[in-house]
């Protein structure tokens, strides 16, 4: 695994497709505690129970789920992971992003997180990627 996960050893992340690089590191004392997502110049944040909540639904699932990775003001398609990481019936009730107008891409950031965990196996692909649990 590359980096701890901390903001002076950050995850070194690429999206699904392997195209991006971006990192990610937990902010334990955020308010509240988050996911910092680095991408290029623009910082985003999740709430950091993202990690455990995602793969736990993906277990729930028991099958492969599509990404759907969508920005905060274009729809998220039904049944992706963007689309349950919006949703009111996710454990948050609502966006996982923290920051307004960068609320989206939870579908593209967080997959490979859950990946380089070991909480998920992802696919690879130019486009249409998907996810799952890793049996535990």
């Amino acid at each position: 695994m590359s980096g701890s996960g901390t903001a002076e050893d950050p995850w070194q992340l690429k999206t699904p497709p392997g195209t991006s690089s971006y990192t990610m590191h937990r902010d334990e004392q955020g308010d509240p505690p988050a996911l910092v997502c680095v991408v290029g110049s623009t910082t985003l944040k999740y709430h950091l129970s993202a990690i455990e909540d995602l793969a736990a639904w993906l277990r729930e699932q028991g099958d492969w789920v599509p990404l759907g990775a969508a920005d905060e003001q274009k729809p998220a398609a039904d049944g992706t992971v963007e689309a349950w990481g919006r949703s009111e019936a996710n454990p948050v009730g609502g966006w996982y992003g923290l920051r307004k107008g960068y609320r989206g891409r939870f579908g593209m950031y967080l997959p490979p997180l859950l990946e380089e965990l070991g909480l998920a196996e992802l696919t690879h692909d130019a486009r249409n990627n998907r996810m799952r649990a890793v049996d535990a």
